[in-house]
């Protein structure tokens, strides 16, 4: 019998990202939480591949310490979030006002 690979488990605790999502229009809000929905469904292996999430390594930034990097991925149409791993864990950081803000740019 082969193992299954275990699914994402979301942690939405850093209060930034928690402002930040229940801050957004609310459009955009239910689009965030259609993809943390999504997202809950995925292996991290389905995640890499995902082409709608677009999990990517932010390089331009200092991770903080404890994490080994900072990645950006799409939460709806218009905004990237900022996340890292842990175990099985994605741990949300933000949510970025455009994508050039998600790469520390202006």
């Amino acid at each position: 019998m082969a193992s299954r690979e275990p699914r994402i488990r979301l942690d939405l605790n850093n209060p930034v990202f928690q402002d930040q999502l229940l801050t957004l229009p609310k459009e955009e809000r239910h689009a965030a939480l259609d993809t943390l929905k999504t997202i809950r469904q995925l292996t991290w292996n389905q995640l890499y591949r995902h082409p709608g999430i677009r999990w990517e390594k932010i390089k331009s930034v200092q991770p903080p310490t404890g994490i080994d990097a900072v990645y950006s991925l799409r939460i709806n149409q218009s905004r990237r979030a900022t996340a890292h791993r842990d175990g099985d864990f994605m741990r949300f950081l933000t949510i970025a006002p455009n994508h050039d803000a998600t790469y520390g740019q202006r």
